[in-house]
């Protein structure tokens, strides 16, 4: 136990939920990467659980807790096997429950955040557009106000939960002429004439459902609007912070857990007459990974840390992805080799991982994008406040 951040009531809860993942949802991993679907039923179970509402209200069905209960949940979930399954819990709690938490009126929240976190709504974030990719600011899908709605039309895709939410945070132009000044953000009811869901095909990822979304003249009402009109942009910006933590944390997670399981097997596994812990070269090789894993983890746990405090840690955070990422794709690379043949194949774990953790460096800001934020940092001297107080 790491006690600098975490005391013992967060070792109990690490406790149950391990016993959880290993009860009711690992028994389903293998048919849910096959299917591509992850049945209704998990998500009520997670929500009866508490597990949605860790950062939560309480006036929702929340149990507002410090944001190292996520670090918790979003580590465990990276030791079942199945990244694409903790993406679809995470892009929800995460991603689409934080829009509704920081920008919802209060009938969004009672409408649609407590029954999430209750399990009962599955939610999804939509921002990228498959002519936008990371370049927010340049998205072409547009909210017209007519009379006593919002038209929405445009695109959005690889949207996790994109086929099977309930709901959808939208990004769209309100003022097109104005740029990223004239984004804002909507709540969309997946039920609403005119969307359309294209369910993608992926590397990875197999059990998570994401998906391309086409608006074609979806009619929503006014006060689906969240927030101010013109703010969607520094809304987007105040909340990559965390979604890039988000990130750096599961990239390290899953590397300790490939790392732990290649060690086991290196015990196990006999060459030349004595098992291949026992070759230096591989010894120092899973030294090295370690070494790099547990640089990041330090450093990921201190941004938290600051986040917790309500710091505004957009440097260490983007630091964080980048850096984490890449530590986690090379470390997986590496442990796959260690097991030889049987590392490619898909009954052991190193296949798998290794295709998962290939996302790491695209989703959320590709790694050339989160140098470029960087660069204007620390060479432009550039400083970025957060946007909304």
């Amino acid at each position: 136990m790491n006690s600098t951040y975490f005391t013992e009531e967060h070792e109990l809860f690490r406790k149950s939920l391990q016993d959880f993942l290993q009860k009711e949802v690992v028994p389903h991993i293998e048919k849910w990467e096959k299917t591509g679907t992850i049945e209704r039923f998990i998500w009520k179970k997670f929500g009866d659980m508490g597990f949605f509402g860790l950062a939560y209200p309480e006036a929702y069905g929340g149990l507002n807790l410090d944001l190292f209960y996520t670090v918790i949940f979003l580590e465990e979930l990276q030791k079942i096997k199945s990244s694409g399954f903790a993406a679809a819990m995470w892009a929800h709690t995460y991603l689409a429950m934080t829009h509704l938490n920081a920008e919802g009126d209060e009938r969004i929240k009672q409408d649609y955040l407590a029954p999430s976190i209750a399990g009962d709504k599955i939610g999804a974030l939509c921002l990228t557009e498959p002519f936008g990719g990371s370049d927010v600011a340049g998205m072409r899908t547009t909210a017209t106000k007519n009379g006593d709605k919002y038209v929405i039309n445009g695109s959005k895709t690889f949207i996790t939960n994109g086929v099977y939410a309930d709901y959808y945070v939208v990004a769209a132009k309100t003022s097109p002429e104005l740029g990223n000044k004239g984004i804002s953000m909507f709540l969309v009811d997946t039920n609403s004439k005119g969307i359309a869901k294209t369910k993608l095909d992926k590397l990875g990822w197999r059990a998570s459902d994401t998906a391309e979304i086409s608006f074609d003249n979806v009619e929503i009402p006014l006060e689906n609007l969240m927030g101010e009109a013109g703010k969607g942009f520094p809304y987007i910006m105040q909340h990559f912070a965390l979604e890039r933590l988000i990130m750096a944390i599961n990239a390290h997670a899953r590397a300790e857990y490939a790392i732990e399981y290649t060690i086991e097997y290196m015990a196990q596994r006999e060459a030349f007459g004595k098992t291949i812990n026992k070759f230096q070269a591989l010894r120092h090789t899973m030294v090295d990974h370690v070494t790099e894993v547990e640089h990041c983890k330090i450093f990921n746990y201190a941004a938290v840390a600051r986040l917790n405090k309500g710091e505004y840690v957009v440097k260490e955070a983007t630091m964080a992805k980048l850096k984490s990422t890449k530590v986690a794709d090379e470390a997986i690379y590496s442990c796959l080799q260690m097991l030889g043949g049987y590392g490619y194949m898909e009954e052991y774990p190193l296949a798998r991982l290794l295709r998962d953790s290939r996302l790491g460096p695209i989703g959320g800001g590709t790694s050339e994008i989160l140098r470029e934020i960087l660069s204007k940092m620390i060479i432009d001297k550039q400083s970025y406040q957060p946007a909304v107080k």
